[in-house]
Formats: structure tokens, sequence, C-alpha cells
């Protein structure tokens, strides 16, 4: 017999430590070579770590959320080989195709000097029954809310996610199939009864990450401001282009024409295209634009980037984001995708709202927020009334750097090319 070691790889350019996010396999499992192990995580990046070797589980090092210095041991596995012991350092990492956000349990169990009797092999992907035992049904915190919203009990679903996990689509599919709703009823004439339970989660991964980042970014001093647009022609522009597109030409939102706009204002006020490193009194001014576009998913916000946006067209910015946001839902997203950006937009345009108090992506020194568009009867100039569509813009800028004077002169031009599109192009 004898042992591999896993050591934690080296998962990016200068990465000198990764967080433990979630075990797959625990003390005593029988496991095949290139089976996913462990998840990890670095920046908004997360990997799996699959083994090198097929053998028994007899040692595991770290607990969901404990950071690993790159080189140190996570994984030990005994193998029938009869030769000295082995180390892995460097096993390769592949994006995690559907990195769902921790559980509160973690799967591992701590380090002991000796391999406890073999256990069953645990079930990863198959679904498995609905919870009836009492535990805590496995699910994000948006598919509960969800839950919430449809009056579902997840103890009644079954989870077709890893360990049994319940995805979004088994909640719909679920509810679609006709499930039992939660009967709310205590017997009283209300028809309603207290809810007196709590749920306490550690917060750790992508949660944890964006935490400690709107920490930072909250002691920047903001100005936040907002303008309203008549993107009744732009929209009608963007309309037309998707009507009468090639097959293989991507559909167009509206992030394109807003990206076009910016990367025009931005030439005349370049410190909102920059970083700030305020330890360092130093400014960095980007001739490109790496634009972040934040996009939500089931683990958290994260922000895909597209990496030189003056250079591409709307269909080209249409087609890269549509890539990169369906990457980043799915955990395949790498770490390049999600970082460098030098401004970043954020939309909840989707969901509604007036207005919103965007927060800086640190060390970036602007962020534009979108915000639903809706229709007004408005006054044309010659005392008739028409419908014309409007959206807000609600954009915060670090005031260390952008004047409030620079910032509303950002947004108007951007207004301006909004309003009449045709100046986009020239």
């Amino acid at each position: 017999m004898a042992e591999h070691v896993i050591r934690m790889p080296d998962v990016g350019e200068g990465v000198v430590e990764a967080e433990i996010v979630t075990w797959h396999v625990k003390i005593g499992d029988t496991i095949d070579e290139d089976q996913d192990v462990v998840d990890v995580m670095t920046d908004k990046a997360t990997v799996e770590i699959p083994a090198p070797v097929s053998g028994r589980i007899v040692r595991l090092n770290g607990e969901p959320g404990e950071m690993i210095a790159v080189g140190s041991e996570i994984l030990v596995i005994e193998t029938d080989e009869s030769v000295s012991v082995e180390e892995t350092k460097n096993v390769e990492a592949e994006p995690v195709k559907d990195a769902p956000a921790p559980a509160a349990t973690s799967q591992a169990e701590p380090a002991q000097s000796s391999a406890p009797p073999e256990q069953p092999e645990p079930t990863k992907t198959v679904p498995v029954a609905a919870n009836n035992s009492g535990s805590k049904p496995l699910a994000s915190p948006a598919v509960r809310q969800r839950a919430l919203e449809l009056d579902v009990d997840l103890s009644s679903v079954v989870g077709s996610g890893p360990a049994g996990r319940i995805l979004r689509e088994d909640l719909e599919d679920f509810v679609a199939a006709g499930g039992r709703q939660l009967t709310r009823s205590d017997g009283q004439s209300s028809g309603l009864q207290k809810l007196t339970g709590t749920t306490e989660t550690k917060v750790i991964g992508l949660r944890r990450k964006i935490a400690r980042n709107m920490e930072k970014a909250w002691t920047t001093p903001l100005i936040t401001y907002v303008e309203e647009v008549d993107v009744t022609e732009v929209e009608a522009l963007r309309q037309h282009l998707n009507a009468t597109k090639s097959d293989d030409q991507p559909k167009l939102t509206l992030i394109p024409f807003l990206a076009k706009a910016l990367i025009k204002a931005l030439k005349d006020i370049p410190q909102a295209n920059a970083h700030y490193f305020p330890e360092d009194d130093k400014l960095i001014q980007f001739d490109g634009v790496h634009l972040g576009v934040a996009a939500a998913t089931d683990n958290g916000l994260v922000v895909p980037v597209l990496k030189h946006a003056e250079a591409m067209s709307i269909w080209e910015m249409a087609g890269t984001l549509s890539t990169l946001a369906s990457q980043a839902k799915e955990g395949k997203a790498s770490r390049d995708d999600l970082s460098g950006s030098t401004i970043t937009i954020t939309s909840l345009g989707a969901i509604g709202g007036l207005v919103t108090t965007p927060i800086l992506n640190p060390p970036e020194t602007a962020i534009i927020g979108v915000n639903k568009i809706a229709e007004k009867a408005v006054f044309d100039g010659s005392g008739r009334v028409v419908p014309r569509k409007f959206m807000n813009l609600s954009s915060s800028f670090d005031h260390r750097i952008v004047d409030g004077y620079d910032a509303a002169m950002l947004i108007q031009k951007v207004r301006a090319l909004l309003e009449h599109p045709a100046t986009l192009f020239i």
C-alpha cells in the first residue's frame, strides 16, 4: 500500500492561497482517478480539483471557508501501489461546471492519524429522495427565497444537484408538476401560524469575498448622480436591428449601446476609467476600456469583463457578453474573465426600480447603474402629448478623484449620445 499526497495547486499567477469551498468526499471513501474531490476558490474563480489516482481517502485537511496556502497538503489517498509515498503538487484544476454555494455543514472530517472503516461511497449527482428526516434541505439562498415566494416546502422537493442539492429548476419542475404547497394553518381563525425557526449559515466563498469588497468600497467617499434619459430612439433602433439581424448574430440588449456611449464619453473624463490606490497616492488612467458588466448568479454577484470594449462593435459586445455571462452563471468563467475591469455597468432594469445607489468595485473610480425603462406621456414641443420611453441612470463615483461637475458631465454626454443614437456610430 502507498499514500498519494495532493497539495493545493497554483490556481492563478500571483495567488498564494485558496479557499476550501466544498468537499465532495470524506475520509474512508473509495474514489476513482479523475473524480472531483474538492472545490477551491481564489478571487472570484472557483475550480474543481480531481483525484490523480484511484484509492481510498485517509486524510483531509481544511474545512469549508478555510484558507490553504499553495503547496500545502489538502488530501491523502491510499493506493494499492507498492511504491514509496508520492506527492501531487500541481494537480490540474478545471473550472467548476456548477459551483453551488457551500452548505453550512461540512462534508470534510478532521484529519485523523489512522483511516476509519470504509463507508459507502457518496452519491454526487443522482437525485435523492425528498428530505423527510427533519434536516434542512440543501439549497442556495436564491432558491430558498424563490421557494418562499411560491409557498413551497423545500423538504418535499427532490434535488438533482451535488449531494441532493435542490436547484432552481428542481423547484420550478416541482411547481409545474402540481407539487403540494405548504399548508399554513394552526387551527386559528386567521389560518396563519407563527414561524419561530432560524437559519444560521457560515458566510464563506464568493459571498464572503463580496462582503469584504463591499466593506472596502463603503469607506470610499461617493457621489451618486441620477439622470433621466429618453431612450425612445435607441430602443427603436435596437428593436429594428434585432428584427433584421442574421441568424449568426446575437440578440442585442441595451447594454452594448450604453457601453458604446460610455466609451465615447470617457474620452473627455478619463479619470472615470481608472484605478485609484489611496495607500500609494496613485491614480492609473487607462486608454483602453475594460468594461465590467455585473451579472447575478445563484452564488452571488460576479463581474465578467469585456476586455478592450473600445475595439468592439455592438454585435461583438453582445456576443462576448452573452458568452461570459453564461459561463459565469454556470461557474465556468476563468479568473481572467472576471478580473481587470476599469469601469463597471450594473443593471437592475429587468427587475425594476427608479433609482439605485451603486457601490464602486475597487479600485475603480466609477460605476454606471441602469434602471427600468418606463413609458411616459410628454409634450413634444408643438403642444401635442406623445408617448416616450425613459430610463434613469444612477451612477456613483469616487469623489476623491471624480468631482461632482465631471461626474455630471460624463452622464450628460452619455445621455446625449443615447438620445441621438446615430452619433454613437459617427
